[in-house]
């Protein structure tokens, strides 16, 4: 029950104020299908606008090759109005030496600077499951390169990150069916620059 009501206070704080999301998430984490996680994301960014703040993010794997997530936050700066929908798609599998590549797809509706864009990228990402002293975890690397349109002018310019984080299981008695992510992005091209740290709870 408790788990219920914290679920529906951390809805109620996202579903106001200012909002954003940003970072890779779970994608990389392997789920069995129609298995889902709920997530809440420590946020910094460090680049020009950026600011301190709170995200929420649902994932589920809706088949085998396939994990859709969406989400939104809370926060300070100048990016702040900001929320995502996306979907990844698995090309190669992890198995033996071979890494896991896929596919991300992403849509964001974000208010940068006063101005309203709309968000479409591909990433492209690259994880592999290692055992860290007896704890498995998915290192991963990702590039988002997508496409900006300012609503007002209605003029675009494209946008580039460089991502790089980890995810598995929290290695403390108690919190192992918890799920841990620490990601950070370096804005490329008219992007951003930060740090992510997120907690997901199973929902199944």
């Amino acid at each position: 029950m408790n788990r219920f009501k914290s679920l529906i206070s951390l809805s109620a704080v996202l579903l106001s104020g200012s909002a954003f999301s940003y970072g890779t998430g779970t994608v990389s984490y392997p789920l069995m299908p129609e298995k889902r996680l709920v997530s809440t994301e420590f946020i910094g960014i460090t680049s020009t606008g950026g600011g301190i703040g709170l995200q929420g993010r649902y994932t589920q794997k809706i088949n085998s090759r396939t994990v859709v997530d969406g989400g939104l936050g809370i926060g300070g700066g100048e990016r702040d109005s900001r929320f995502f929908i996306g979907a990844d798609y698995e090309i190669i599998p992890d198995y033996m030496k071979q890494p896991k590549v896929s596919l991300k797809l992403n849509l964001e509706n974000a208010k940068e600077f006063d101005v309203r864009r709309n968000i479409l990228s591909l990433a492209p990402t690259v994880s592999k499951g290692f055992s860290f002293w007896g704890n498995e975890a998915y290192p991963f690397v990702s590039l988002p390169i997508g496409i900006s349109l300012d609503s007002d002018s209605k003029t675009y310019e494209s946008v580039v990150n460089l991502s790089s984080g980890i995810t598995g299981h929290l290695p403390f008695e108690g919190y192992r069916h918890l799920v841990a992510t620490a990601e950070a992005t370096i804005g490329v091209k008219d992007s951003y620059t930060g740090v992510f740290l997120g907690v997901s709870y199973p929902l199944n």
